[in-house]
């Protein structure tokens, strides 16, 4: 693309812009401030107000899928291991563990101090329960596919199996056993995700789907859940029979659900918060002006994305489409003028920083501007369209100014070269979620993939055909083989390149258009100490204290 051409598109962008958005705040946020009395009548309290996003789906572990619900899980409960402040493994309530010669047992020695938020110990059969919670189909668990690599695991998911014949067993109290089809090489990352933390038996017996509200919710972190305002905050209190307690310098912690940026912002300017979720990326030249001691940006294991919908026409049988609406996005404008905060143009799946991987590219990566669009409108002419019968595709996305100034920029770049008919569409984020899961009525989604491990198989596993999180209803045979080889492969070279065979295949068909890798941007208050960055942006509550003058 020439400069002048490249001028013009960007102006392009910037009328379309300043054309179809008006800032406004969406949503009545609550303007409650829970914790400033409370700290002003027992100043000694320590109270930490965190931004977390939009409203969680479940505090459930099992049964969430969102970072907002996962930043709360993680104050909430712990699993056999957890993080360091740097983002390192490290025992959680397993304080050390054997592996078998063959990789396939693994063995946990459980601490003995380790309770549950009611005072009783945890122990073996908890975890027993609970990953078989996980497996059964009736839990409907979003991450069930984590079991998997366990003996008997596909078999229940597919429901061939009862869960209690998961390979996993408690011999003792504070000895808990998994048994493994193939090495698992991530299993010890694996084993900090959210969907595999221990929940309390009797309390699902007792309240069943309302678990995870407040006074139901037995847990065995940090914290215990204290109250939920839906569309406002939830708040946890110090959990006194967390083992680690005497580590925790925080007394309570509330969590505020905010899915517009700019009214986060505006809180945190307020005082009301002590870091923030993220920030509102048109306000990042202002932020740098102003708060530049306290913004922090750091490489995340994310990748931005729009999902396209192969379930139904137009994306259904039709990679050209695909493909020419992939190439005709110009990253690099994206990253340098609409989000601009150091974000990395994606041209593959997975995010460069990943552990012993190296990421792969769409086919096309090394042509020119100039090159991909002459190339797109190839593809979209072969696809059956153009002038006269020009492609109609919706992009919906969750309200957000940053997704909504992303998508009005692609819908301007879709139309520049390729003439594409684009409709924006965007609503709450739980409601978007449910369109998306339907996978009737939506086309193009805007969504972000968070690597739940430091390790390529996090991002892998999202294209596998049987994978409950596989929103865009990729199924190819030949992918799922390499992922089902890579999962017995023990030796890490050959695993690593069978998993780079299957991002080139994958991306080589397209069933989602991955746009830039993210970086995490924060604004944390000078008060806040002991934050320490990583690239699974993680922030247990438990690690952090406060010191106001």
């Amino acid at each position: 693309m020439s400069e002048q051409h490249k001028k013009h598109l960007f102006a392009a962008v910037v009328l379309a812009v300043v054309a179809l958005l008006v800032w406004q705040a969406t949503g009545k946020q609550s303007t409650e401030t829970p914790g400033l009395a409370e700290q002003q009548n027992q100043p000694t309290e320590a109270v930490l107000r965190r931004g977390n996003g939009p409203e969680p789906e479940s505090l459930n572990p099992q049964n969430s899928r969102t970072d907002p619900a996962f930043n709360l899980a993680r104050d909430l409960f712990e699993g056999l291991l957890t993080h360091a402040p740097n983002g390192d493994l490290v025992p959680g309530v397993a304080t050390s563990w054997d592996i078998s010669e063959d990789g396939l047992t693994y063995t946990f020695h459980l601490r003995p101090d380790a309770r549950w938020s009611n005072g009783d110990p945890v122990v073996a059969s908890d975890f027993v329960y609970s990953f078989r919670r996980l497996a059964d189909p009736s839990t409907a668990a979003f991450y069930a596919q984590n079991m998997a690599p366990v003996v008997n695991g596909s078999a229940i998911l597919s429901g061939e199996m009862d869960a209690s014949e998961l390979g996993v067993e408690a011999p003792d109290p504070a000895t808990f056993v998994v048994y493994l089809v193939t090495p698992t090489p991530y299993l010890l990352d694996l084993l900090t995700h959210p969907s595999m933390y221990p929940v309390n038996a009797a309390a699902i017996d007792a309240h069943g789907k309302d678990y995870g509200r407040p006074g139901n919710l037995v847990s065995n972190g940090a914290f215990v859940l204290e109250e939920w305002v839906v569309g406002a905050y939830i708040s946890v209190r110090r959990n006194d029979h967390y083992w680690g307690n005497q580590g925790n310098r925080i007394d309570r912690v509330i969590f505020y659900n905010t899915s517009d940026d700019s009214a986060e912002l505006k809180r945190y300017r307020a005082g009301e918060l002590d870091f923030t979720y993220t920030i509102p990326l048109q306000q990042f030249r202002w932020i740098k002006e102003n708060l530049a001691d306290e913004f922090r940006v750091h490489p995340y294991l994310t990748t931005y994305y729009y999902g396209l919908n192969l379930r139904k026409p137009p994306f259904k049988d039709s990679p050209q489409l695909r493909q020419a609406l992939a190439m005709s996005i110009d990253r690099e404008l994206l990253t340098e003028k609409i989000t601009g905060v150091g974000e990395l143009p994606a041209y593959g799946w997975v995010p460069p920083g990943t552990s012993n991987y190296t990421p792969q590219s769409f086919a096309w990566a090394g042509m020119d501007a100039a090159q991909r669009n002459a190339r797109a409108k190839q593809l979209y002419a072969q696809a059956g369209y153009g002038p006269e019968n020009p492609a109609q595709v919706e992009i919906r996305y969750n309200t957000a100014e940053t997704h909504q100034r992303i998508a009005v920029a692609v819908a301007s770049m879709w139309k520049d070269v390729l003439g594409v008919e684009t409709t924006l569409v965007n609503e709450e984020f739980q409601v978007l979620i449910q369109h998306i899961r339907q996978g009737e009525i939506t086309q193009a989604f805007r969504s972000s993939w968070i690597g739940d491990y430091n390790d390529a198989q996090t991002f892998a596993v999202f294209f596998q055909s049987d994978f409950d999180l596989n929103l865009s209803g990729y199924n190819n045979p030949a992918y799922d083989a390499l992922l089902a080889q890579a999962s017995r492969e023990n030796d890490l070279a050959k695993r690593r390149g069978l998993l780079e065979q299957a991002e080139s295949l994958m991306l080589a068909d397209t069933p989602v258009i991955p746009m830039y890798f993210h970086v995490s941007r924060h604004l944390v208050k000078p008060w806040v100490k002991d934050w320490q960055d990583n690239i699974m942006n993680l922030q247990y509550s438990r690690h952090l204290s406060l010191q106001r003058d």
